[in-house]
């Protein structure tokens, strides 16, 4: 039997339902291209069907990035499909727009370039990092060779990083020390510096924002350790800092924190745009405190896609509806509405913070105050409570909640730890039913204790 419509004469395969077309009678191809084409709505609904095996991102306490997007960015992000942020000749003002996003970073982090500073977009913070730690590898070779001395073995020197600096490391054949943090240290410790650093060390690395506790490392009692170290060896160490979270943050609630070009031994800053930046996920920043703190090495020039386009980043041809996303949020909230935002995210995890602190059982590491808006805490006797923060971790994914459990970075990594991150769309109500969920598997964990549990570390960056 055929139907027809009474316009048109139309087969009856058109008018079957969804899953009774043939491609959904059986299993989707997984590792072949199937022989035919398919109905688009048939296949965007299969695909939509597998996507509801993920999680839910805005129960994801464990992701620095942005989960919550305004109707507006979606706009703009389907309007940029089509926009390489390469081709800055075939899309002047999309160019325009991030050279004004890198002016108003530059203005935000007190560079004393303003106008004239030099920094670009990335795909994320990783990149971003990896930039600054090339420049400051060129320019160490430059110093050394001038000098004429052996340019074999540079190092970078840091506190617990993020893997992005490992693989910087690795990539790039440059020694990383890192720091080991000890007793009760959460981040580096400025008066060890002087153990890690030589003639060798092409700069530091300090973290505002640590992926492992959401404290800032400090980058003024920083710089004044290796303002020490250059009179007593002669030694002129540049700071990279890692603002990933904290460049987003710090600005806007911690005004009179020192810690970025406002200190002179501060070379460059990278961000992340897709994390306390709010914008969609695939933009990070790096800023350049001058110009010359980027050697002309670095930069290339393309001219096949039309026109002279200088480059420096380490991808080509990226989307450029993040950049344009970040710039509609400068716009749309300005420093009032980053402000009141990243206050009543701190809020938040701060009274995260302090209920948690009343479970006797708990330690809290990190409250809330000082760092980024997060919360980092462990058990105190892990035997005693018959459980561990694995246990809780699978407990709490029951009820959608994605928690991360993992060990403290080096000489600390026999303690466990979990951290939760707040951010902008996670509402007070929402730290009602997760505080909630928590008590409830903390009881049901207390009678029913895990013996011989097989600890797993769980997603944390």
């Amino acid at each position: 039997m055929t139907l027809y419509n009474y316009k048109k004469g139309r087969d009856e395969e058109e008018y079957k339902d969804l899953y009774t077309n043939s491609i959904a009678l059986d299993q989707l191809p997984k590792n072949e291209l199937p022989e035919t084409t398919s109905d688009p709505k048939v296949i965007r609904q299969l695909v939509l069907d597998e996507l509801f095996m993920d999680g839910n991102a805005r129960q994801n306490l464990a992701t620095f990035c942005t989960t919550y997007i305004e109707d507006e960015v979606h706009e703009l992000m389907d309007l940029s499909i089509d926009k390489n942020m390469i081709d800055k000749d075939e899309y002047p003002q999309t160019s325009e727009i991030e050279h004004r996003c890198v002016s108003i970073l530059a203005n935000l982090w007190h560079s004393p370039e303003k106008e004239d500073t030099i920094g670009c977009s990335t795909t994320g913070s990783s990149e971003a990092a990896m930039l600054g730690g090339l420049a400051l590898k060129w320019q160490w070779r430059k110093r050394r060779e001038a000098e004429g001395k052996s340019t074999n073995n540079p190092n970078i020197v840091c506190g617990p990083v993020q893997i992005c600096w490992h693989k910087f490391a690795r990539y790039f054949d440059v020694e990383i020390r890192e720091i080991p943090i000890t007793k009760d240290e959460l981040g580096m410790n400025p008066d060890k510096l002087n153990n890690y650093c030589d003639e060798n060390t092409i700069g530091v690395v300090a973290t505002l924002g640590s992926t492992f506790t959401g404290i800032y490392e400090p980058v003024q009692e920083i710089a004044k350790a290796l303002d020490k170290i250059q009179n007593e060896k002669g030694l002129d160490i540049p700071i990279h800092v890692d603002g990933a979270s904290g460049a987003f943050i710090a600005p806007f609630i911690q005004k009179k924190l020192k810690w970025d070009f406002c200190i002179e031994r501060v070379k460059s800053i990278n961000a992340s745009g897709h994390k306390f930046g709010m914008a969609p996920l695939g933009v990070g920043w790096i800023i350049w405190r001058t110009v010359g703190d980027l050697p002309k090495d670095l930069i290339f020039n393309v001219d096949y896609l039309g026109g002279q386009m200088p480059t420096f980043a380490l991808n080509f041809s990226r989307p450029a509806g993040q950049i344009i996303s970040q710039y509609y949020n400068f716009l749309r909230l300005g420093r009032d509405g980053y402000t009141t935002i990243q206050s009543e995210c701190a809020s938040t995890a701060q009274y995260l913070g302090k209920q948690l602190g009343e479970i006797d059982i708990l330690e809290i590491l990190y409250d809330g105050h000082g760092g980024i808006p997060a919360v980092c805490y462990s058990l105190k006797d892990e035997a005693k409570a018959g459980f561990s923060l694995y246990d809780l971790s699978d407990r709490l994914r029951m009820h959608g909640w994605q928690i991360a459990s993992y060990p403290l970075p080096s000489d600390r990594n026999n303690m466990t730890v979990q951290r939760v991150l707040i951010r902008h769309g996670v509402s007070r109500d929402m730290i009602f039913l997760l505080l909630r969920d928590f008590r409830k598997e903390m009881e049901y964990l207390k009678k029913n204790p895990v013996l011989n549990n097989h600890e797993k570390i769980s997603f944390h960056h």
